[in-house]
């Protein structure tokens, strides 16, 4: 990304936790092996154990379960997110995706569904290119190498 974007003086967000990004209609969290590891180990499943109870085979790809309303496998509606700090890089990278950060309107429309774009702590230009590198929207995926 080395011309000028629209974002060059970066964005403001902050996650609220609201769950809109978790919950609703049926989609995908995509995961690589990193990611299983990473969420194998937080409760201590073997990886097998791990993709036996949280992950299905989705268009060629490990994608989470979902509980049967849409929702996400780790979203509570009473604490939230149950694996926040070792959340999936797609939800990590959240909502800084290519396609909400194509334009100024892009992001102005996905900001009128999430109440965390636009508030809280500044994400400079560096920051937003590092989550641009999680986002299951990159070229890339799924890479399966450490960063």
């Amino acid at each position: 990304m080395s011309e000028q974007v629209w974002f060059s003086e970066g964005l403001k967000f902050e996650c609220t936790q609201c769950g809109r990004c978790c919950t609703g209609a049926p989609g995908f969290v995509w995961v690589g092996e990193r990611e299983v590891e990473r969420l194998a180990k937080r409760f201590g499943l073997s990886l097998e154990d791990f993709g036996r109870r949280h992950l299905r085979m989705a268009r060629g790809r490990l994608s989470l379960t979902e509980k049967p309303n849409g929702d996400c496998v780790f979203w509570s509606n009473s604490t939230g997110c149950q694996v926040y700090e070792d959340r999936p890089d797609q939800c990590r990278s959240w909502p800084f995706w290519n396609a909400n950060l194509e334009s100024r309107a892009d992001w102005d429309e996905i900001a009128e569904e999430c109440p965390g774009c636009n508030r809280g702590s500044s994400w400079s230009l560096v920051q937003i290119q590092e989550q641009l590198k999680l986002a299951p929207d990159r070229s890339n995926w799924p890479d399966q190498e450490e960063n």
